[in-house]
């Protein structure tokens, strides 16, 4: 995708104040909508971890987090969080939930490598949620039973907004279709992932596409996946069909996490079977923490979707190349 794509013709109905009005309530009713649809509790979440806990998030191995020394505890090391997928399930345990009920926090991330465009920000906003559930389910059955239920409250929160303003239609179908990596790899064997998502979400309007993290039958991966958080097999992303710019928009990336043979076998897979010394994968391996399900749900994203903004930037404060707020600005978009 190009650095700043400007949709032909595009200018903001909302006013910047207007639209700050606007994001709360948009965060405002999806977190209730959330909250209801799966049981869950808010609770207090880390912006900061200890690298050697294991609990940071190390999405595709590559992205550097944030770090700085702490001057009481001898310049001792902290990283800002990249995601909360492996401390929730920490946190379930230690406050005391039960199967069948959960948590979501407010999580702030810098993603400092990311390469930035219409909806990529250095800056990451999301709700993070998790919930317990029984080894026994742990299957494609609940997988998808959970993903209805935040289709739904994302559902519900496009109808609510589209009555607030009037100059917003909803878009979202009734249900969400479900695909797997490889059954979208074989509809489009000569498409890059990203190409299969803009078509597969532009024919059906809402997608979930599981199975991220493996090697497909072309030798590739449809997306990258850290190995000890999300069961490979059970996992997978929200994608909608986004007008504005006429592309595939992810707004949530969830998944069944890994038990202790799941994780064994992925880190073997992605070569860093180290990591099982680190202290929650060795807890985890030790059958000291819950089976979970849970995800990450873009604040920014949902935002952008239901304002129908053309840029991330529009709906959250953050850094861009100078010459983008420059094109941005003479093109009628708003950056915050």
């Amino acid at each position: 995708m190009e650095q700043l794509k400007i949709p032909e013709g595009y200018s903001s109905p909302l006013t910047i104040r207007e639209t700050e009005v606007a994001i709360k309530e948009v965060k405002d009713h999806f977190e209730r909508a959330l909250a209801k649809a799966l049981h869950l509790t808010r609770v207090s979440a880390p912006l900061f971890v200890y690298p050697d806990s294991g609990l940071n998030d190390n999405l595709n191995g590559v992205e550097r987090p944030v770090a700085f020394g702490i001057r009481e505890q001898d310049e001792a090391v902290a990283e800002i969080v990249h995601s909360l997928a492996k401390w929730k399930r920490f946190a379930l345990k230690k406050y005391g939930f039960h199967s069948g009920e959960g948590l979501y926090t407010d999580m702030s991330a810098v993603r400092r490598d990311e390469d930035t465009d219409n909806i990529h920000s250095l800056y990451v906003d999301q709700w993070d949620w998790e919930k317990i559930i029984s080894r026994e389910e742990r299957n494609t059955e609940t997988l998808q039973y959970t993903v209805r239920k935040v289709y739904s409250a994302l559902k519900d929160t496009e109808d609510y907004i589209s009555r607030r303003y009037n100059y917003i239609e909803p878009l979202l179908p009734d249900d969400i279709f479900f695909i797997t990596s490889q059954e979208l790899e074989d509809m489009y064997p000569d498409r890059t992932p990203k190409e299969r998502e803009n078509l597969i979400a532009r024919a059906k309007g809402a997608v979930f596409v599981s199975q991220i993290g493996k090697v497909l039958a072309s030798g590739e991966k449809h997306d990258g996946r850290a190995p000890d958080y999300d069961d490979w097999e059970l996992n997978g992303d929200i994608i909608v069909y986004y007008p504005v710019l006429d592309m595939a928009l992810e707004l949530s990336s969830m998944g069944i996490r890994v038990d202790e043979d799941s994780l064994r076998r992925q880190l073997k897979e992605a070569g860093c079977e180290e990591r099982a010394e680190l202290p929650f994968q060795k807890s985890l391996l030790n059958g000291e923490l819950p089976y979970t399900v849970g995800g990450g749900i873009g604040q920014s994203r949902i935002c952008m979707y239901y304002l129908r903004k053309a840029h991330i930037g529009e709906v959250q404060s953050s850094l861009w190349p100078e010459e983008i707020v420059t094109r941005a600005r003479e093109n009628g978009i708003q950056l915050l």
